[in-house]
């Protein structure tokens, strides 16, 4: 866990002796959780946790209430319609909760002085490059899902406030649907798995994401806002990603390598979403995980 003394904050904005106010939608996602299972190692933040249930994005008469009765320093959004394959059916949804939602988000949070993070994906680049995409390299998302999600980083950039987006990929947790949860128990149930091997990106474990997103709270105003990358270090592929969590956790079950054309899908992945972090790692001085030592942390937990 992060071990950070809070000496100062913006001016004008927080002072030491009142305690900053954190709004956290989407909290019952897998980021979400994280954050929450840390918050209590933060005495000086008030969290406001709140769940799709009590907090929608597309809930506009809750969020201007929420924002007019506290008044949040800070709201990261974990909120997003996060059905990749779904939303190629369901498109008007994605863009409304990851689009226009966000742009609504974001400009309560500018009338409200609101400092915004908002936890975007590597899917919105194409997956035709083959070196680590950098924070300003072009988009061209190639999925609905990637398409919502890159227009919701425009409008929330467009409101002008203090935003800071992280793009972030192949997210794991304790809570909710990932990929590790979904290979331990596929592998308890089958004895064979194909597992695509042509598509190459980082996994990322979710507690490691919300770590760094309690530094940047506690790290303003000297982290400008602006777009981050972050994920573990390293690069896989699913199949290695499968064949780690495989031997970490002593499964027979057989894993092989599969091509994408072999597993089609609805919504087209980009086949390679390796994200450059060397901009969030020098803007926090952090040296990162690598996605392997991370994962086997995960397990043990």
């Amino acid at each position: 866990m992060l071990s950070i003394i809070v000496i100062s904050f913006t001016p004008n904005k927080i002072r030491l002796s009142q305690r900053i106010k954190i709004l956290v939608t989407g909290a019952s996602g897998q980021l979400g959780h994280a954050i929450k299972k840390m918050a209590g190692n933060f005495p000086s933040l008030e969290f406001h946790l709140l769940p799709r249930e009590q907090l929608s994005l597309t809930d506009n008469d809750a969020l201007n209430n929420f924002f007019l009765k506290h008044s949040p320093d800070w709201c990261i959004n974990t909120a997003a319609y996060t059905l990749v394959d779904k939303s190629e059916i369901e498109k008007e949804q994605a863009m409304l909760v990851n689009g226009a939602a966000v742009g609504n988000l974001a400009s309560l949070c500018k009338v409200y002085n609101t400092s915004l993070i908002h936890i975007s994906t590597d899917y919105v680049f194409d997956g035709n490059g083959t070196s680590p995409y950098t924070a300003n390299a072009p988009i061209n998302p190639i999925n609905t899902y990637g398409v919502s999600k890159a227009e919701g980083e425009r409008q929330a950039i467009s409101q002008g406030g203090n935003v800071y987006i992280i793009r972030t990929s192949w997210v794991y947790g304790k809570e909710g649907n990932n990929f590790v949860k979904t290979m331990i128990r596929l592998m308890k149930d089958r004895a064979e798995l194909g597992i695509v091997n042509d598509q190459f990106g980082c996994p990322t474990n979710a507690s490691d994401l919300a770590e760094v997103i309690m530094k940047i709270i506690l790290s303003h105003p000297i982290i400008p806002s602006g777009i981050y990358h972050y994920s573990n270090s390293g690069v896989t592929t699913w199949y290695h990603f499968a064949l780690a969590i495989k031997e970490l956790t002593g499964s027979t079950c057989e894993v092989r390598p599969v091509d994408t054309a072999s597993y089609p899908t609805p919504a087209k992945r980009p086949a390679y979403s390796v994200m450059d972090t060397s901009k969030i790692s020098k803007a926090l001085s952090i040296d990162i995980i690598n996605w392997r030592e991370s994962l086997k942390a995960f397990l043990k937990g």
